[in-house]
């Protein structure tokens, strides 16, 4: 007999409590094998195929393309033993408890029985059952009642944007019917209630002293809005990432900007001196990089970050070079690993793997966490400078113009030479002026002089 085991949204790691759908990679009805992705999300991190630890027939699936559900939320059933479905080389998926191949936070290996009383006691505790239809089962279970709004004990909410999001605003949670499985209150559900609240009429008004008799109780239109016409863009996935971010930045870091007008004449000379006698060829934001890492081993203090709670600034060891790319679903920062270690036509080639994923969404959590310092070429914009915004939790980001051709005093003589601004943004609380100026001005002496490089090396 086919056992029917619930898959969930997992933990998609990094700190992430929500995922939106964005294809369905398997129908009901399918027959699934271990590991199968069955579909795709976009976190605000990256888009990731989530693979079901389970083999057998898809019966029912949660969430229609385009629905941001939260973590630990189900995403399909699966019958597990079903004379259709196979596991591995043919053998029974009833054989098959799990794949024990886990994403962050989620194990396939606990005990069916165990997920059977969990969802049992959720669902007493909202006095719901799934919402989703579904497929054609032997036994079909009845239709269920339409979910009553919980009144007291536990709160259905998984997501913890979700109860921020009521708590900021003053909704009771409690008096909400979620939309969700099972009942959970899901963020539209919060932001339906507020726009109820928004449009409510007023019930009462302040005593006049104009009007001696009673008027007729008459229902006040809702104000007209400012700019109907308006269009609203959500603040999701990415964009809703890099907002939080940005600001979180703004609210918890001091930062200063120091720039510098630089001479690239030579650093672009030394590079295609580089590609004429080399088989690869290197770009121009390699030899940043290996200036950057050149730089923070002289001045370690801005390759950090700050431990509020402890009230100390942790310097890190090794060099994880972010860098901003420019995409279609927005800025991401792509992370370098090692990049100190690398020379300048490793740093070539994985700036180029990384840019490519970036654009194809293909990125992981993983090569978009755990940088250390960033490197912003927004040259690339036609802009010559700019004051970066220190990509949170580091402590500082050099920002590169553009190099164009402009008057410039070489060895006494003006002449036209390539030049750049290099702006550096810090966090005062890792270092002072000094610092960041001698780590400025050394990165402009390697773009000026590329030799300087050699003594470091």
């Amino acid at each position: 007999m086919a056992q029917v085991l619930e898959f969930k949204l997992p933990d998609l790691g990094e700190g992430l409590t929500e995922a939106e759908i964005v294809r369905w990679l398997v129908a009901v009805g399918d027959v699934v094998a271990i590991d199968q992705p069955v579909v795709e999300v976009e976190t605000a991190k990256a888009m990731v195929e989530v693979p079901c630890p389970y083999g057998g027939v898809v019966t029912a699936r949660y969430g229609e393309e385009g629905t941001e559900l939260p973590v630990g939320a189900p995403l399909i059933t699966v019958a597990v033993g079903s004379p259709d479905a196979v596991g591995p080389a043919g053998a029974p998926a009833a054989e098959a408890e799990g794949s024990g191949n886990v994403l962050v936070g989620y194990g396939t290996q606990a005990p069916a029985r165990r997920r059977r009383r969990v969802r049992a006691q959720l669902t007493a505790a909202n006095g719901t059952a799934p919402t989703a239809t579904p497929a054609p089962a032997p036994a079909p279970a009845p239709a269920a009642p339409e979910p009553p709004a919980p009144q007291g004990g536990p709160v259905p909410v998984i997501s913890p944007l979700v109860r921020k999001l009521a708590r900021d605003n003053g909704v009771d949670l409690h008096a909400l019917r979620g939309t969700g499985p099972d009942g959970l209150i899901l963020r539209a559900d919060v932001e339906a209630a507020l726009r109820v609240e928004a449009t409510a009429p007023a019930t009462t008004a302040a005593p006049t002293t104009a009007a001696p008799t009673t008027a007729a109780p008459t229902t006040a239109a809702p104000a007209p809005t400012a700019h109907p016409e308006a269009t609203r863009i959500p603040l999701k996935g990415v964009r809703g990432a890099v907002a939080e971010k940005l600001s979180r930045s703004r609210r918890e870091i001091p930062d200063a900007t120091c720039w510098v007008d630089a001479d690239a004449t030579e650093l672009l000379r030394a590079r295609a001196a580089m590609n004429a006698a080399g088989a690869s060829k290197i770009s121009l934001v390699a030899l940043l990089a290996r200036i950057c890492a050149a730089a923070l081993a002289r001045f370690p203090e801005l390759n950090s970050s700050v431990d509020t709670e402890a009230r100390e600034v942790v310097q890190l060891p090794g060099v994880h070079l972010g860098f901003a790319a420019q995409t279609e679903r927005g800025l991401v920062v792509p992370v370098v690993r090692d990049a100190h270690a690398r020379d300048a036509e490793s740093l070539t080639a994985e700036f180029a793997r990384l840019t490519e994923a970036a654009r194809a969404g293909r990125l992981t959590p993983a090569e978009l966490t755990g940088g250390t310092f960033t490197l912003n070429n927004y040259g690339v914009f036609g802009v010559d400078g700019s004051t970066p915004i220190i990509n949170h939790p580091e402590a500082a980001m050099l920002g590169v113009g553009r190099i164009v051709p402009k008057p410039w005093v070489h060895e006494g003589e003006l002449a036209v030479r390539q030049v750049v601004q290099l702006s550096l943004t810090f966090d005062h609380r890792v270092c002072d002026g000094g610092t960041a100026g001698g780590f400025l001005r050394y990165v402009a002496d390697c773009v000026e002089q590329p030799a300087v490089l050699l003594r470091t090396v």
